[in-house]
């Protein structure tokens, strides 16, 4: 038994990251040197089971933990009081970063390669009125049938609603109680995470073996556009936000930002981790500690803008590959939702993934579809996770700086951000 736990702990001191790349790698070789049968049988049966097994645990656990996320949340959420202006800069960035991947999903479609065998033909709403209709009938479904059947709208609505009743005549107990099962179902979803290598490697290994070493030229395709997407919300959409707040060259904070906090974020692939180095980069601008002791832990909460990206991108993707159009009003609900979803993402690796499924549910697309995404997903969260995290973590101290740096200039301070922001030696480099 020793030796057991002694090998468990050594496989989870090894970064998922690399475990993944090395399941990756093993799917592609045994692809390339066991061809998969029409109707896997004795090893290919076996290799495949692996995929399988993956797949049908997210499936189990992701409407759990969607519910118990959103009630968790809502029941403990505090009054926004002198962070008002940091949530709402939380909010708008994530939405804007939703109608960012919605338009980049349009320009550069990513349809992808999945098992639409066993479902009926998807049919594309015909008017937005059929979507708000759909969208209706989900959210008033029963409760416990919408947990059994995986209708993440109406898991969404009841645990919103179940959330704010406790929030208002819950005693401090029970609303603990509730953050405590939040805890314990994420917990769970990391156990199932664990899985991930051999997960991937018998999906890599299926899907190698059916479409050929070429499905990695489709992985690249999308990895491209959500990677894009993400600098353009670092870049352009943050600088334009900042702007609009301060009326000062936006860059010098940005760049800072990204260089001190989204670097170190890229690797740790966690926002939570990434706490303390955003305290310290925010004592370096000289930021108040009241606001961003209070914001930073915040933001890496609720200010998701790449995880809204991943989930719409994603989204967008399993529409384009069953045939669902999407108009430019559904657009704007789906970035609505991924908005939201992506506020209540879990903070483990690759947890934004699995609220996939709940903006899928928007359009009718069957959950087994979504969750092909989902491990897709998982395939190419080598690159997308990492760069999802440092512009989730970069942005907390870019809008905390900035809601401070309006409040200072509202009373008439001086605010520079310029090549202050850097060392001489920084400014050398």
């Amino acid at each position: 038994m020793d030796t057991i736990k002694a090998v468990v702990r050594k496989y989870n001191d090894i970064s998922l990251i690399k475990r993944i790349i090395v399941g990756l790698i093993i799917g592609v070789i045994l692809a390339l040197l066991i061809p998969i049968q029409e109707t896997p049988t004795g090893l290919n049966a076996f290799i495949t089971l692996f995929g399988d097994i993956f797949v049908g645990a997210l499936k189990g656990v992701a409407p759990i933990l969607v519910f118990f996320l959103v009630l968790s949340a809502l029941c403990n959420a505090k009054g926004k009081g002198t962070m008002g202006t940091v949530v709402v800069l939380y909010i708008i960035s994530t939405f804007v970063a939703a109608l960012v991947a919605v338009i980049a999903s349009y320009i550069f479609p990513t349809p992808l390669t999945l098992d639409t065998s066993t479902i009926v033909e998807q049919s594309s709403p015909s008017n937005v009125g059929d979507v708000l209709i759909t969208l209706i009938m989900n959210v008033v479904s029963n409760p416990v049938d919408s947990l059994a059947n995986a209708n993440y709208l109406g898991i969404l609505a009841w645990a919103a609603v179940l959330g704010v009743i406790l929030r208002g005549i819950a005693n401090d107990d029970v609303k603990n109680l509730f953050s405590t099962l939040a805890d314990a179902v994420s917990t769970l979803v990391r156990w199932v995470i664990a899985f991930a290598p051999f997960g991937v490697m018998g999906l890599v290994y299926n899907s190698v073996g059916t479409n050929g070493v070429e499905i990695f030229v489709e992985y690249g395709r999308i990895i491209l556009v959500l990677v894009g997407c993400m600098a353009f919300i670092a870049l352009v959409t943050n600088a334009i936000i900042v702007f609009a707040c301060t009326r000062k060259n936006p860059y010098p904070l940005i760049l800072r930002c990204l260089k001190d906090s989204g670097l170190t974020a890229f690797f740790t692939r966690s926002s939570a981790a990434n706490i303390p180095v955003n305290m310290a980069l925010c004592e370096k601008l000289g930021l108040n500690k009241d606001n961003y002791s209070v914001s930073i832990p915040l933001g890496s909460t609720i200010n998701m803008a790449g995880a809204a990206v991943t989930i719409t991108i994603m989204t967008m993707a399993a529409c384009q590959t069953v045939g669902v159009s999407v108009d430019p009003i559904t657009a704007v609900i789906l970035s609505v939702l991924a908005a939201i979803s992506a506020c209540g993402a879990s903070d483990v690796a690759g947890g934004s993934l699995l609220l996939i499924p709940l903006c899928c549910s928007l359009f009718g697309i069957d959950n087994s579809i979504a969750m092909q995404v989902v491990a897709i997903g998982f395939i190419i969260g080598v690159v997308q996770d990492s760069c999802e995290t440092a512009v989730n973590s970069s942005s907390d101290v870019v809008f905390t700086a900035t809601a401070e740096y309006r409040r200072m200039i509202k009373e008439g301070k001086e605010v520079h951000l310029g090549k202050d922001m850097f060392t001489a030696d920084e400014l050398d480099a």
